[in-house]
């Protein structure tokens, strides 16, 4: 039975993380990087492929766990009625081109008796390591390229594929577990001491996450959704993957099972506004160098979501020796909507670096060039049909999301012309945004409805028309932008949560049915700020805070009546729109008017008085 989602922590090294479950089973690990293959894969199939467990064998053991506060070391604790120990599990942050996993065991009180159990697997479980002894306890296991060591602080037997011991954890006594792993034609990892590194990781955590230093009641959301961004932060580039996980389900036992481990551009600027409006403007300028760097080169081979380090061949293929999640199948790696045309990424990208340029991350002139060539690329190829911000896999159509954000793109070219005096054909490209504005408005708009629809021709809504407004379309005020707030109340909110679709109307040949897709909630919680609800906004966004687990974290979907997570975990997507809510219900940085142009005077295109 697979352990649910919410059950799960993580733990990094800002190159590479690892998901452990309450009882302190460690069920997902991902080296060297995130989109490399993993050492352990039981969370998407059986135990046999992969795990490394540390319990506690009394049966009435009471658990509790956190992070360390303003860390990403994990601390449960076990307590039973003969005695308590702690479990302290963090990665070090790589400064030798080396990843650990470091658990320290510690014995708090009285006597308890635990048990360790480790099966090495590569490749998602289907590669059995060559495995040997050294330096008296520790194991070394070698597959191809890749190399584990395990140093126990206690010794381990083998057996039946796997190494494992019974013991017990004293009062005072503590007892260290090191996993590294490195490349197998090169040296062995050299030993790290755990205390120090857990000094060391405890100080490196500290002063980052000190670095946001507002109060109020919703700081330690913020705080901790941070920390999780900068968890699923990719250093060497700047990168950050949407989630740490692939194909965790959006329906338990569904086909819908999909790779986030990549960089999406449609994530640019609502990622951009959380880190440089929570003062991480060297984050901010890191995750633009990436985007930059990723989408440099001929505008037409322009991707929607590349590898961390800007890697472009991301196939996608099963793996059918993996159960998958909770029986969900198949288990994919890569991610085949890579080669989709997706017209919405051309306004994120646009919009991320005009922002970029309005937060002094830059001088205005950086990349013009390359900002020009886009927008002429994009003349071309606005009026096409595409598959969408939700990446449905059927035909292709008119997305009302992607024309929004085609004129989004043309806006802020023109808006970024004309305040810093850069070289460009305004006049032309302000005729081209005017075009876009009055299609959307005259075939996406139902007067019926009196709503924004999905696509051209469409009946059904869809919460990304709730973005009309936070990207600056059209005003909150507009009555079309009122009714199709509430054309998306009426018709997408169940149990109080916005769903972002009908899914049986997708028309993509999979089968229908999901969680709601919580980013979406967070939007209408947006919007809500946008129209003088506030309070409205408020309750709404505190009941979003509700669906996170136990430390703070929150997947891609939730479930609210099963009351379950779904989909990756945790979702970067998720963690910045409780970043970015937050700053909209504060008094002063609101992402939703930075990017709507509300704090700005009049824009250079004009579109929302004229149309």
């Amino acid at each position: 039975m697979a352990r649910p989602i919410e059950d799960y922590a993580i733990i990094g090294d800002c190159e590479t993380a690892a998901l452990i479950a309450r009882d302190g089973s460690l069920d997902w690990l991902c080296w060297p990087r995130f989109d490399s293959e993993a050492a352990f894969a039981a969370l998407l199939g059986e135990a046999h492929n992969g795990h490394w467990q540390i319990f506690c064998r009394t049966p009435s053991i009471r658990i509790s766990r956190r992070y360390c506060p303003g860390t990403l070391i994990l601390e449960t604790e076990f307590e039973g009625p003969d005695g308590a120990a702690r479990l302290v599990e963090f990665m070090p942050i790589r400064r030798d081109g080396t990843s650990h996993v470091v658990r320290i065991l510690k014995g708090l009180c009285g006597t308890l008796p635990f048990a360790t159990d480790i099966i090495i697997r590569f490749g998602y479980g289907a590669i059995i390591p060559w495995v040997t002894r050294f330096e008296g306890t520790a194991i070394k296991a070698i597959a191809g390229p890749d190399m584990i060591v395990l140093r126990a602080g206690i010794p381990l037997r083998a057996g039946d594929m796997r190494h494992s011991a019974t013991f017990q954890v004293h009062e005072g006594e503590s007892i260290p577990f090191v996993l590294s792993y490195a490349r197998s034609f090169g040296p062995v990892p050299t030993p790290i001491d755990p205390g120090s590194a857990l000094e060391q990781t405890h100080e490196f955590w500290t002063q980052w996450s000190g670095r946001y230093d507002k109060t109020g009641p919703y700081a330690e959301p913020v705080r901790r959704s941070l920390i999780t961004l900068k968890a699923l932060n990719y250093a060497p580039t700047g990168g950050i993957v949407a989630a740490a996980t692939t194909s965790l389900p959006e329906k338990l036992g569904g086909t819908r099972n999909w790779d986030y481990r990549f960089c999406w551009l449609r994530d640019a600027t609502f990622t951009l506004l959380a880190l440089m409006n929570s003062g991480y403007r060297e984050e901010a300028h890191a995750w633009r160098t990436w985007l930059r760097h990723a989408v440099a080169g001929n505008p037409a081979q322009v991707q929607i979501m590349y590898g961390l380090g800007g890697e472009r061949h991301i196939d996608e293929w099963e793996l059918p020796w993996l159960a998958g999640y909770a029986k969900s199948t198949p288990v994919r790696v890569g991610n085949a909507a890579a080669k989709q045309l997706q017209l919405d990424i051309f306004g994120e990208v646009m919009d991320a670096l005009f922002q970029s340029a309005e937060g002094s991350l830059n001088p205005p002139a950086d990349d013009w060039d390359l900002q020009c060539k886009l927008i002429e690329h994009l003349e071309s190829v606005w009026q096409q049909a595409d598959e969408g911000l939700w990446e449905v896999r059927g035909p292709p159509r008119h997305f009302t999301h992607s024309k929004v954000m085609a004129w989004v793109a043309l806006d802020r070219a023109v808006r970024s012309a004309e305040r810093w005096h850069l070289p460009c054909p305004c006049d032309r490209w302000r005729e081209v945004a005017h075009r876009i504005h009055a299609e959307v408005c005259e075939k996406a708009f139902d007067r019926e409805r009196q709503a924004f629809v999905q696509s051209y021709g469409a009946r059904e809504v869809d919460a990304s028309a709730l973005l009309i407004p936070l990207v600056g379309f059209l005003p909150p005020t507009d009555p079309r932008v009122r009714g199709t707030v509430a054309a998306i109340e009426r018709d997408l909110k169940i149990d109080g949560l916005i769903h972002r679709y009908h899914t049986a109307r997708t028309d993509d040949g999979l089968p229908a049915g999901e969680g709601a897709f919580l980013a979406c909630s967070f939007w209408f919680a947006d919007n809500l700020v946008l129209l003088g609800r506030g309070d409205e906004a408020r309750a709404l966004f505190e009941r979003l805070l509700g669906y996170r687990n136990d430390v703070g974290l929150m997947s891609e979907e939730y479930d609210p009546r099963e009351k379950r997570m779904l989909g990756n975990f945790p979702q970067a997507f998720s963690h910045v729109a409780i970043v970015n809510t937050a700053h909209n219900l504060a008094e002063h940085e609101k992402p939703a008017k930075q990017r709507s142009g509300a704090l700005d005077q009049p824009d250079a295109s004009s579109e929302r008085q004229r149309s």
